[in-house]
């Protein structure tokens, strides 16, 4: 009966969102609707069993998916007729790929035809020049303001100008920093596909399906540590892992129950923010933080210390903020930290003092706290209680800017990637490489390197190229290794050996790179963009197998092939040059005598190494000793065993 309630209740809403003709109208339904249902998995098994759960989840999935459709379809007709706001979201879709065939050409089109209207998201998405994006940011869109001020701070097609990119960038961290909450909003995950490639799993901190169901299977049973990690999860988001309130909050309750005080803070600082699930109620927090702090709780006396800094519940006192911050402070929970710079920084309930500001801000700072990036930033750009620094200044609001709404662009764009859709992820990540993100400048690089997409051979490696020079330049030390290989073999620019010698010589030694030090190694061994010298060679070869253990067997093969060419040269020195300059490798032995000398020794190695494992495997063991039964310490009488 209920799933039949459902059937009839969406099927009047797709018939009326059908009719309807009033784009804004539409729109706003639109995206409400999708809020809802976006939570529907975590919701419904709390009024239904799991498996009627699953059966009217599917149905509402099915229908939402039609609704995304249909209306996207009734989006495109009323684009047709002109309205502008139709025409960015048709523009948008069409250019990601989203519920409407990706046609870039298309969307190009409807772009071009939208910023001589004078839009300005039209203007920043076809920017082709400067003139766009400083009109796109004169119109207030703060992706321009962001794409202008990585600009004027990297010098890319403008002259490089550090104010200038500070102003723009400020701008846009103000807008950021004021959306910032108490929980701190969620996370922004970034992937490198090129690590995701070569080390599956291994650096992208995203969480397996299966390990998140185990999880969650261990907190069913009562885990009370996975109840907590599973809440702040679910509050921030973030590793794959979508933020959802109402889960955190079940969690977290879950936690409370059995006595977590983490658990009891958390729910703190839920109903002290409030949110779509949790009503904002200063009572419950207070009640939350109070019962935390009283047990000791960093988190709890930091939310205690923030009801009497602002009232909350319990009368102003600057005195007991000041006491409660400093405690959590001193457990280093970051939260604690970033309030005492803030009171310090205005002189409230302590005299005005900017060397702590500095300390606590960035004591915060080093646990990646948006608002003490922030709170830097503008010491930084002011000279307030620093050194002024418009470099230092706009590297922090860039940080701050970075984590941004649109930012969650960064998760869409990978998940296309895994999905198989090269052209809608390459898209997505062009888009965020403009506005500055260094993660996305390499993801764009790897995908023009490794498959087809929307450009042509010709222009894919000079893409490539320009956008690992970014990313390079942003201190991307695999970046600046592909510079060096690109110059190498040419690739989308003629072979330059001294421009790659640069950039391994870069990767070396600001990075301390060990595959830059083995490059530079076979350089200086073959005389490539360098002086030949052995012996710088084996200095190289052998900083490459200090610097990563990765590093040692090539190693080891490269030297000894320099050794075998160092006793040549020998010879050669000793009066045996007449007989020695008639014996040539190449002619022997053919072009590829290295080659042959380097497989013959390894297979020599791996050898020894087979023959000493089973010489270790032949020595006869000792019978394992049998199991003695533990002692039996005394134990007090009404005294219980420690678990």
């Amino acid at each position: 009966k209920l799933i039949e309630n459902i059937n009839v209740c969406v099927c009047i809403l797709v018939f009326f969102m059908h009719r309807l003709f009033d784009v804004e109208l539409t729109c706003f339904l639109f995206f409400h609707v999708c809020r809802w249902y976006k939570h529907l998995h975590t919701l419904l098994p709390l009024w239904m069993g799991a498996q009627v759960a699953n059966s009217v989840y599917s149905i509402l999935y099915n229908y939402f998916l039609f609704l995304h459709y249909r209306l996207y379809d009734r989006l495109l007709k009323v684009a047709e007729m002109g309205h502008a706001k139709a025409m960015e979201k048709v523009a948008y879709a069409m250019l990601f790929g989203d519920y409407l065939p990706q046609s870039i050409p298309r969307a190009k089109e409807i772009f071009e035809k939208l910023a001589l209207e004078g839009s300005p998201k039209a203007q920043t998405v076809i920017a082709t020049a400067l003139v766009y994006y400083t009109f796109g940011a004169l119109g207030g869109n703060l992706l321009a303001h962001m794409i202008l001020g990585y600009r004027y701070w990297g010098g890319v097609g403008v002259p490089q100008s550090c104010e200038s990119a500070l102003t723009h960038y400020r701008l846009v961290a103000n807008h950021v920093a004021s959306d910032v909450s108490l929980t701190g909003g969620s996370a922004v995950q970034r992937i490198r596909l090129l690590d995701e490639v070569e080390n599956p799993g291994s650096s992208s901190g995203m969480l397996e399906e299966d390990l998140i169901q185990y999880y969650q299977f261990l907190a069913e049973k009562g885990d009370v540590q996975a109840q907590v990690g599973l809440g702040q999860l679910n509050l921030h988001g973030g590793r794959g892992v979508e933020q959802n309130h109402q889960r955190a909050y079940e969690y977290f309750n879950q936690a409370a129950n059995a006595g977590n005080t983490h658990a009891m803070a958390f729910l703190g600082k839920m109903y002290s923010e409030g949110s779509e699930y949790v009503p904002q109620n200063n009572d419950t927090a207070l009640h939350y933080f109070k019962k935390a702090a009283d047990l000791g709780n960093p988190v709890g006396q930091s939310g205690l210390g923030m009801a009497y800094l602002y009232g909350r519940g319990v009368p102003v006192n600057y005195d007991l903020a000041l006491k409660y911050f400093q405690k959590a402070a001193e457990q280093g929970w970051v939260d604690g930290q970033l309030q005492l710079g803030s009171m310090y920084y205005n002189g409230i309930g302590v005299k005005r003092d900017y060397k702590q500001a500095l300390k606590f801000f960035n004591l915060a700072s080093q646990a990646g706290h948006i608002l003490a990036f922030y709170n830097l930033a503008q010491m930084h750009a002011t000279g307030t209680g620093v050194m002024r620094s418009c470099h230092t200044a706009v590297e922090l609001f860039k940080n701050v800017c970075e984590r941004g709404r649109w930012s969650e662009r960064l998760m869409a764009a990978y998940g296309s990637f895994k999905d198989g859709d090269m052209d809608s992820a390459l898209v997505q990540y062009l888009l965020l490489a403009e506005q500055g993100y260094e993660v996305a400048q390499s993801n764009v690089a790897f995908i023009l390197d490794q498959s087809e997409s929307i450009f042509n051979e010709n222009e894919s490696y000079p893409r490539a190229l320009l956008h690992w020079t970014r990313a390079a330049a942003q201190g991307y030390t695999v970046a600046r290794i592909k510079l060096g290989d690109y110059h190498f073999y040419g690739y989308g620019t003629d072979v330059d050996y001294e421009t790659a010698v640069i950039h391994y010589r870069l990767a070396s030694e600001q990075q301390h790179s060990a595959q830059a030090m083995f490059n530079l190694g076979y350089m200086h061994e073959k005389g490539l963009g360098i002086k030949q010298d052995i012996h710088l060679a084996k200095r190289f070869y052998d900083m490459a197998a200090e610097a990563s253990p990765d590093a040692q067997v090539p190693v080891f093969l490269a030297l000894c092939k320099l050794g075998l060419i160092y006793a040549q040269q020998y010879l050669q020195d000793l009066n045996l040059n007449e007989l020695l300059s008639q014996v040539d490798l190449d002619q022997l032995l053919g072009p590829e005598w290295d080659l042959y000398l380097m497989t013959v020794i390894a297979l020599l190695l791996g050898t020894v190494v087979a023959y000493r494992q089973r010489q270790h495997q032949a020595v006869p063991r000792a019978p394992p000793a049998p199991p003695r039964p533990p002692a039996q310490p005394e134990q007090p009488a009404g005294e219980p065993e420690e678990q």
